[in-house]
């Protein structure tokens, strides 16, 4: 890992050895930053690169090319960077790259990619709690809440303040959009646009996200124009293309409600109706 960088106005930052459980095993070559703590039991690979203040708890396996960043929390029983439940792995060299303060509760399990150089990707400040799986190639963005079985198959991805109920089986390729919300026991087989709320099985919308968007900071004038859009969409009989058409001349294009129609006309599985 890098080394510790001086900073004048407050020195050095201290430096504490690697806290490491006499049961624990670490492979020799892999990269451990400063200030790690790993627990009993736990399993540590030859290629895992780890960045410093991440704390592994008990019997947690780290394996495979995973990269972690800094300030990680890994709970008892968390399973990092094993093979893909996919028959198209032929052991190719795949990756798992997870960025900085995310928390894996007991029993998450986080798989590598498919296909030779690619990556399951996870960002910064995001909430994985307990058995929650992510299958291969998925990318989740920043500040998301899994909770508890949330099941990701290969290939989704989540965009930045989403949450997903609990129990939540998400379908292969789905995409499920920034600050958007899904039910607990939902079943996702189609993508979720941003800034609304779903539920069930089969699965309803059920209006913009108000609530989750005001904590967020949304002002009452950017909410009125999603609403406005949502209700276009939703509400008024249109199909998707004239939703689209009436959007772009009865909404103010805002930089949220560009990302809105982006998000709906990248859509390959098409978005929950």
């Amino acid at each position: 890992m890098e080394p510790i960088k001086m900073n004048k106005a407050v020195g050095p930052r201290p430096v504490r050895e690697l806290d490491i459980h006499p049961s624990a095993v670490v492979h020799p070559s892999a990269r451990l930053g400063h200030n790690i703590k790993i627990g009993p039991h736990s399993i540590i690979g030859p290629d895992v690169v780890m960045g410093p203040d991440c704390v592994v708890g008990s019997s947690v396996l780290i394996e495979g090319n995973t990269t972690i960043g800094r300030g990680n929390r890994f709970f008892h029983g968390a399973a990092i960077g094993s093979e893909p439940q996919d028959k198209k792995f032929a052991g190719e060299r795949t990756f798992v790259e997870i960025g900085d303060n995310n928390d894996f509760r007991e029993y998450v399990t986080v798989h590598v990619a498919t296909g030779e150089g690619d990556q399951t990707r996870i960002g910064n400040s995001n909430l994985l709690m307990a058995y929650v799986h992510v299958a291969h190639n998925c990318h989740l963005h920043d500040n998301i809440v899994l909770a508890n079985a949330v099941n990701l198959a290969g290939h989704v991805e989540i965009g930045a303040n989403a949450i997903i109920g609990g129990m939540t089986p998400v379908h292969q390729f789905v995409r499920v959009g920034a600050f958007s919300f899904v039910g607990g026991a939902s079943r996702l087989p189609q993508d979720v646009p941003p800034f609304i709320k779903v539920a069930g099985n089969p699965i309803e919308v059920a209006g913009i996200n108000s609530i989750g968007l005001k904590r967020q900071g949304f002002d009452e004038k950017e909410l009125l124009n999603l609403k406005k859009a949502y209700r276009l969409l939703y509400r008024s009989g249109l199909n998707v293309t004239q939703a689209m058409d009436r959007m772009a001349v009865d909404c103010q294009l805002t930089p949220r409600l560009e990302e809105f129609m982006a998000f709906i006309r990248r859509s390959d599985r098409g978005i929950v109706r």
